[in-house]
């Protein structure tokens, strides 16, 4: 299962394709006119945007991540993040679901959000920059998604 929000979160995901390419996937993202592009007529579930500062949201893709998870029984899910991760880890470490967060390409020098909330629900936590291990020193870095 491949979970990202759209912008530039997707684009790293697409980006790796050639380690998803070969498997079956799912995707859960935001319907938007970037996101209908990059799954093309691979199989997605729509999750409810937005996600900042969005309680009613937040629980709905609670609710959803339960439901696809349990629909779905997928093997790993990755994610490049953002909002719409979160819910999915946290059913995937009850429903022991192994997890890959890739964290944000841009994040620097200043940790994501996601990333710190998903860093101990992770089963690998991939970096793209060296200088993220300061911020998550169990980190594995893979180099950049770009």
């Amino acid at each position: 299962m491949l979970v990202a929000s759209t912008g530039g979160h997707l684009a790293q995901l697409v980006n790796l394709r050639e380690c998803w390419a070969g498997h079956r996937r799912h995707w859960v993202t935001f319907r938007k006119p970037d996101a209908e592009a990059a799954v093309g007529t691979d199989e997605v579930t729509w999750a409810h945007h937005p996600v900042t500062r969005n309680i009613p949201n937040a629980l709905r893709n609670l609710l959803l991540a339960v439901r696809t998870m349990r629909r779905l029984r997928p093997d790993v899910i990755v994610s490049t993040g953002a909002g719409v991760a979160l819910p999915f880890f946290v059913v995937a470490r009850f429903l022991r679901v192994r997890t890959v967060y890739l964290e944000a390409f841009e994040r620097i020098d200043r940790p994501a959000l996601t990333g710190v909330l998903c860093y101990a629900l992770t089963d690998r936590f991939c970096l793209q920059w060296e200088e993220q291990r300061d911020t998550y020193p169990e980190g594995i870095h893979v180099g950049a998604a770009w």
